[in-house]
C-alpha cells in the first residue's frame, strides 16, 4: 500500500501545486449588455480567455472591468470572444442566432437598435416573454435592484400593487462553483391564494397572475424546502435557489433536504442525499442504508462478512442495482458487491420500489436503486475521511477532482479498508465475527463536454479483496484445508471499464442520443473449511437510447437496442458449472403529460435469451397529483432474471449442508433451472400537508410482488439445502407508511412502520419467508444548527423471524421456530470546524443497545459436523461499536 499513498501524494501535489507569472497588466472598461446573474456569470466566464487575469461584470452599470495582458492578447480579442457567448460588445456584436439561443431571461436590449417594433423576432414591449422595461425579473432603469440611470417616474410606473397583471420570473439553481442553471418544474402559488399556481418550465421560467393584496410567494420543489418570500417589487421576480447567497434580488436559499420523494417523476423515486449519507460513517455502500426505511441491509452469515439489501421483503437479488444507469455488482459478484463502492463516492441514492422503465433492462422485480456517484466536473477538487472503530476496523478515503479546461475534467475515487481485529468475538464460539485483511478499491473518470451538445464521460475501475475469517486463532498457512481449525478466505478481483456518451441536438434540446457502454471481469478464489470454490465472471454490456418528442412536450418517446454478454465459470470442488449467456433486445417508451399533474408511461421490450429464447417485457406507470400536496402513483409490470443459486448464496458453503451437485451439473441452461419469472404491481400515495406551521408529509405504499417462477431455495432440511423451480405460488406484500415533519426550526423527524407478507410454496407446503421481519418500526432524527453541529439519531424495532426447521436435528442442535424481537439505536454527533467550513469532526456509535445474537451459529463446537450452520443468523452480530472520524474538503 505504499505505493498507493505514494501515487496519492504525488497527485495531490500536482491538484495543489500553482504556477504564478509576472504579468504587464493592461485594464479596459466597456459596456456588455446583460440581465441577470446567469448572464453575470456567462460574461464573465467568456471573458477569460488565455490573458485575461479578471473579468467582473457590473449589473448596475452594465460594464465589464478587465485586466488583461497586453503581450498575450488584445481587446478585440476579448470582446470576440464575449460576442461569441451570445452578448454584443461595443466592437463586435453577437451573432443572431447565438443570441437567439440564450436563455429566455437573457435576452436583453441589442446594443445600437434602440426602440423598434420587431426586435430579434421578439415584440419590442413583449420582449423573450418580459416587458422591455421590466426585463427578466428587474425593471431595465432598475437592474437588479439598482438604479440604472435616473428617470423620470410616469404614471404608468406604478408598481402594480393595487391591480391585476402578470409576474414573470426565473428560478436557477447556483451549485458551489457559482454555475447557475434553470430548475424545471418548481411550484408557485400566492400564500393569499394557495389555488392560483404555476409551475417553472423547461427554462425555469414562470408566469403567475396577481391581483390586489397579494404579497407572499411560495416556492417548493421536490429536494428543497418550501420557502415563502416577500414580493417588493411586484413588477418582476428573480428567484435564484442560492448555495452561497452570490446573487440577490430575491434570494431564496435553502439547503437540501436529506431525503426526498421527487414529486414529478413517474415513478416513485426517493434520493438520499450525501446530507442524508453524512448522518452515518457510511463506510461504503451496505452501511449507507441504515437511516433509511426501505431498505433493510442484512449479514448473510455470521462467518463470512457478506452483505445484503432487503426491499419489499425480498432478497437484494431482485433489486436492480445499477451506477449511474450502468449495471452495477451483478452475478458472481453480487453477495460482496455492496462492500465495493465506498459511501464517500456516493453523491446521491435513488430508491424506487416496483417495477421501473424498460429503458434499463428487464431484470427489475422487486425495485431499483441507482448510485449516483461524484463526478469530477462538479463536486470537490480534494475530499478526505478517515474512519476507525473501536473493533479494528480502519477506512481511507480520498476524491481527487480537477477541471482541465473548458471541455475536460478528470476524478479520482480511492477507497482503502483495514480490519486487522482478528480476535473479535462478541458470542464467544471462537470464531471471529468479521473476516480480517485489506480491501482496496479506486476509479478513474474523466468527463468531457463540448458545450455543442456532446457529452462524455469513461473510466475503470478497480477492486482488490483479500480477507480471511473462521477460527479467531485460523492460520492459513498450516490451517487451510485440514480440520485443525475452521477458516474462511476470499482473494476477489475485479476489474471495468465504462463509457457514457450522449449528444443532444442543438436545434431541438428535447432530443437525444445516447450510448452506454461497460465490460468487467470478476475473479473469486475462496474456500470454506475443506470446501473450495473458485469462479470467473467476464461481461459486456450496452444500451442505445434515443428520446425525443410528438409534436409537443405532452408526448415524450424513448427507443433503444441492448446487448449483455456474460461468460461464467465456477468450481466448486470437483464439479465445474460452465455457461455463456447472451441477451439482445429493443424497447420503445411513450410518456403521456398531456398536464403537469398527470403522466402515463407504457414501456415494452422484446429479449432473445441464448438459453431461454424470446420474452416479452411490459409495464406501465401512472402519476396523479390532484392538487399540489397530493400524489398518486400506480404501476404493474413484468420482470425476469437468470439465478446464480452458488454464488447467490454463497453462505450455503459455510455449513455442513449437503448439496446434489452431480444432479445439478449435468443440466442444461443454468443448472437445468428455469428462469425467475414475476409480475410487481404497486401503488402508493404522497401528502404534503402543514404541522406545527412547518412542512410535513405523510407516505403510503403498498406492493404485491407474484412469482411465475423462481427458483426456490429450500433451508427446511437442516442438514441440506435443495434448489428447484417454484411449483405453486409464491408472492410477497408489502405495506410502509411514514410521517416527516418538523417538531421545531433545523429539527427533521421520520417515523415508519412496514408490515411484510412473504410466502412460498415449499416442497413440504407453503411457509412465511424464513429470516424476514413480518412487522419492522423506524425513527429517524435530525437536528443542524448553523453554527456547524449536527445530532442524529435512529432507532430500529424488528419483529419476529421464522427461523427454517431444526425439528430433524437432536434436541441440542434444534432451534425455536421463531426468533426474538429486539430494538437497536444509532447516534452520530458532528461539527464542521474552519474558517469555510470544510473540516467536519464525527464521533457515533451504533446498536447502542448492546443486542446481538448469542447463538450465530449452530453446531459452533463441530465445524466439521453434520449439524454445523452459519446460515441462521437472525439478529445483529456484534454488539455496541463506537467510532470516529474526520472529512476534509477544498471546493
Amino acid at each position: 500500500m505504499n505505493t498507493i499513498y505514494k501515487v496519492a501524494s504525488f497527485i495531490i501535489f500536482i491538484f495543489i501545486t500553482q504556477v504564478t507569472v509576472a504579468q504587464t497588466l493592461s485594464t479596459a472598461v466597456f459596456e456588455v449588455p446583460g440581465n441577470c446573474g446567469m448572464c453575470k456569470k456567462r460574461i464573465e466566464t467568456a471573458a477569460k480567455i488565455s490573458g485575461v487575469e479578471s473579468a467582473v461584470w457590473d449589473d448596475k452599470t452594465h460594464k465589464i472591468t478587465t485586466k488583461y495582458d497586453s503581450k498575450k492578447v488584445n481587446l478585440n480579442q476579448i470582446q470576440q470572444a464575449i460576442a461569441k457567448a451570445g452578448h454584443d460588445t461595443p466592437l463586435v456584436k453577437a451573432e443572431d442566432d447565438v443570441y437567439a439561443k440564450l436563455h429566455e431571461c437573457c435576452l436583453y436590449e441589442r446594443l445600437g437598435e434602440g426602440k423598434k417594433d420587431e426586435h430579434a423576432g421578439h415584440n419590442h414591449d413583449d420582449h423573450a416573454g418580459h416587458n422591455h422595461d421590466d426585463h427578466a425579473g428587474h425593471n431595465h432603469d432598475d437592474h437588479a435592484g439598482h438604479n440604472h440611470a435616473p428617470k423620470a417616474k410616469h404614471d404608468d410606473d406604478d408598481d402594480h400593487e393595487h391591480h391585476e397583471h402578470i409576474i414573470t420570473g426565473v428560478v436557477v439553481n447556483e451549485d458551489g462553483k457559482a454555475e447557475l442553471t434553470p430548475i424545471v418544474g418548481v411550484n408557485i402559488k400566492w400564500l393569499e391564494a394557495p389555488t392560483k399556481q404555476t409551475t417553472s418550465n423547461e427554462n425555469g421560467v414562470f408566469k403567475i397572475k396577481h391581483e390586489k393584496g397579494y404579497k407572499h410567494l411560495i416556492f417548493s420543489h421536490p429536494g428543497m424546502q418550501a420557502d415563502t418570500i416577500v414580493v417588493k417589487d411586484l413588477h418582476e421576480v428573480l428567484v435564484i435557489h442560492s448555495k452561497d447567497n452570490v446573487l440577490s434580488e430575491v434570494v431564496v436559499s435553502r439547503s437540501k433536504k436529506a431525503t426526498y420523494i421527487n414529486k414529478l417523476n413517474p415513478n416513485r423515486m426517493e434520493v438520499l442525499t450525501t446530507k442524508e449519507l453524512f448522518k452515518a460513517a457510511c463506510c461504503d455502500l451496505s452501511e449507507s442504508f441504515s437511516t433509511n426505511a426501505s431498505v433493510d441491509v442484512v449479514s448473510n452469515d455470521a462467518v463470512t462478512g457478506s452483505k445484503q439489501i432487503q426491499m419489499l421483503g425480498l432478497s437484494g437479488i431482485y433489486t436492480q442495482l445499477t451506477v449511474e444507469g450502468l449495471p452495477g455488482p451483478r452475478g458472481f459478484a453480487t453477495p460482496l458487491g455492496l462492500n465495493s463502492i465506498a459511501g464517500t463516492w456516493i453523491n446521491s441514492i435513488e430508491i424506487s420500489k416496483g417495477i421501473g422503465s424498460v429503458v434499463n433492462g428487464f431484470e427489475n422485480m422487486a425495485g431499483q436503486i441507482n448510485i449516483e456517484l461524484k463526478k469530477p466536473h462538479e463536486t470537490d477538487r480534494l475530499f478526505f475521511n478517515a474512519y476507525a472503530n473501536n473493533m479494528g476496523r480502519t477506512d481511507i478515503n480520498l476524491n481527487l477532482a480537477q477541471k482541465l479546461n473548458d471541455k475536460w475534467s478528470v476524478g479520482f475515487l480511492l477507497h482503502d479498508n483495514f480490519m486487522y481485529n482478528k480476535g473479535m468475538n462478541y458470542s464467544k464460539n471462537g470464531y471471529r465475527d468479521a473476516p480480517v485483511g485489506n480491501l482496496f478499491s479506486g476509479i478513474n473518470r474523466w468527463h468531457y463536454e463540448d458545450g455543442k451538445g456532446v457529452i462524455a464521460q469513461f473510466g475503470v475501475k478497480y477492486l482488490k479483496d483479500d480477507r480471511t475469517g473462521g477460527h479467531t486463532d485460523f492460520n492459513k498457512s498450516t490451517d487451510k484445508g485440514t480440520t485443525n481449525r475452521y477458516g474462511i478466505g476470499f482473494d476477489n478481483q475485479r476489474i471495468e471499464g465504462f463509457a457514457k456518451i450522449g449528444y443532444v441536438f442543438p436545434e431541438n434540446r428535447l432530443r437525444s442520443i445516447g450510448l452506454q457502454l461497460s465490460g468487467s471481469n470478476y475473479k473469486q478464489d475462496s474456500y470454506f473449511g475443506l470446501t473450495n470454490y473458485r469462479s470467473e465472471q467476464s461481461s459486456g454490456y450496452a444500451n442505445l437510447i434515443f428520446q425525443d418528442v410528438i409534436g409537443s412536450i405532452a408526448h415524450k418517446y424513448k427507443v433503444g437496442a441492448s446487448i449483455s454478454y456474460d461468460d461464467y465459470d465456477e468450481t466448486i470442488t470437483e464439479y465445474n458449472f460452465k455457461r455463456k449467456e447472451a441477451v439482445t433486445g429493443a424497447f420503445a417508451e411513450y410518456t403521456f403529460s398531456p398536464a403537469e399533474n398527470f403522466d402515463a408511461v407504457l414501456g415494452l421490450r422484446q429479449d432473445y435469451n441464448s438459453l431461454y429464447g424470446w420474452f416479452t417485457t411490459p409495464r406501465a406507470v401512472v402519476r396523479y397529483a390532484p392538487t399540489s400536496t397530493t400524489t398518486l402513483r400506480l404501476s404493474s409490470g413484468r420482470g425476469q432474471r437468470t439465478a446464480n443459486i452458488f454464488a447467490e448464496n454463497m453462505s450455503i458453503f459455510a455449513s455442513s449442508r449437503t448439496i446434489d451437485f452431480a444432479s445439478l451439473a449435468n443440466q442444461n441452461n443454468a443448472y437445468g433451472l428455469k428462469p425467475e419469472v414475476s409480475w410487481n404491481t404497486g401503488l402508493t400515495f404522497d401528502q404534503d400537508f402543514q404541522l406545527f406551521g412547518r412542512e410535513a408529509g405523510i407516505s403510503m405504499e403498498l406492493f404485491h410482488n407474484n412469482f411465475q417462477n423462481q427458483v426456490v431455495i429450500d433451508f427446511e432440511n437442516p442438514r441440506a439445502v435443495s434448489f428447484y423451480n417454484l411449483e405453486g405460488k409464491s408472492f410477497s406484500n408489502s405495506l410502509q407508511t411514514e410521517l416527516r415533519f418538523m417538531p421545531a426550526q433545523h429539527f427533521e423527524a421520520r417515523f415508519a412502520y412496514r408490515l411484510l407478507d412473504v410466502q412460498t410454496d415449499y416442497a413440504s407446503g407453503r411457509l412465511q419467508k424464513p429470516l424476514t421481519a413480518k412487522h419492522r418500526g423506524f425513527m429517524n432524527l435530525a437536528y443542524n444548527l448553523h453554527s456547524g453541529w449536527s445530532f442524529d439519531y435512529t432507532l430500529n424495532v424488528v419483529g419476529k423471524k421464522r427461523m427454517p426447521s431444526t425439528a430433524a436435528n437432536p434436541v441440542e442442535y434444534q432451534l425455536p421456530e421463531n426468533s426474538k424481537s429486539y430494538v437497536t439505536m444509532n447516534a452520530q454527533v458532528s461539527r464542521k470546524l474552519g474558517k469555510n467550513k470544510n473540516i467536519d469532526i464525527y464521533v457515533g456509535g451504533e446498536n447502542l443497545t448492546n443486542y446481538y445474537q448469542k447463538d450465530p451459529i449452530l453446531g459452533f463446537d463441530q465445524p466439521f459436523g453434520q449439524y454445523f450452520d452459519t446460515n441462521l443468523l437472525w439478529g445483529p452480530l456484534t454488539g455496541r461499536m463506537f467510532y470516529t472520524g474526520v472529512r476534509y474538503h477544498i471546493k
